[in-house]
């Protein structure tokens, strides 16, 4: 995707344009709220310049909204608050159509008990279980919302947090799934989370049902 955008704005600048995103997704992942900055000289408003990018931009990449901001801004360490959603296709057979977007699971999985055991998240934790930090060496995050709900065919998994580590949701999602299907019980998911060893986490969960839902800016 960056290098897509970059080629979209450059397109229309003087000079080759580089992007700084609000946070990774891994190949395969998809984002519904994505922000990035960049600088350019534009004399033509904020709308035409949106025009102008999204000619460029493929098919399945659009800019929804743009804005100038202060020079200062940066949409990674100005960020308050991160959401992103994990779409399980939970169904006997698998569906074609939701191949790219979602986890095909076929067994029935038990929501209860992985939110009973997503509860244990919430709040200011050592998160080394499920992650490793993309800089420095704190695995300290803090989530504010951790939790799956039916919209059959699809179970969905929404957690927001402050920031997140390395694969730290698709971790979170594979493990829960064990809940789910009583390969753990919500007392084992609990130790290996307290545990804070990363061997201790569950089969990652693929990158194609993870969606970065939305960021958040304090005012």
């Amino acid at each position: 995707m960056q290098g897509e955008l970059e080629k979209a704005i450059s397109a229309v600048a003087p000079n080759p344009v580089t992007i700084t995103a609000a946070g990774r997704t891994d190949s395969g992942v998809h984002a519904r709220g994505q922000v990035i900055s960049f600088e350019l000289a534009w004399r033509h408003g904020e709308g035409a310049l949106q025009r102008a990018i999204n000619a460029n931009l493929p098919p399945d990449i659009v800019i929804l909204d743009l804005e100038e901001t202060a020079a200062d801004f940066h949409p990674r360490y100005d960020a308050g608050r991160r959401a992103y959603e994990y779409h399980l296709y939970n169904a006997p057979l698998r569906s074609p159509l939701r191949r790219r977007r979602s986890w095909h699971v076929p067994h029935p999985l038990n929501v209860e008990r992985m939110n009973e055991a997503a509860a244990h998240l919430v709040g200011a934790h050592d998160f080394a279980t499920f992650g490793q930090p993309p800089q420095g060496e704190s695995t300290v995050r803090q989530l504010f919302c951790a939790r799956w709900r039916r919209q059959d065919p699809l179970l969905i998994f929404r957690i927001e947090g402050n920031a997140f580590l390395y694969r730290m949701v698709r971790s979170i999602v594979g493990s829960l799934k064990m809940v789910g299907e009583g390969s753990w019980s919500v007392r084992e998911f609990v130790q290996a989370f307290q545990a804070q060893e990363r061997s201790r986490a569950g089969a990652t969960a693929p990158p194609q049902g993870l969606y970065l839902i939305s960021v958040a800016y304090d005012e």
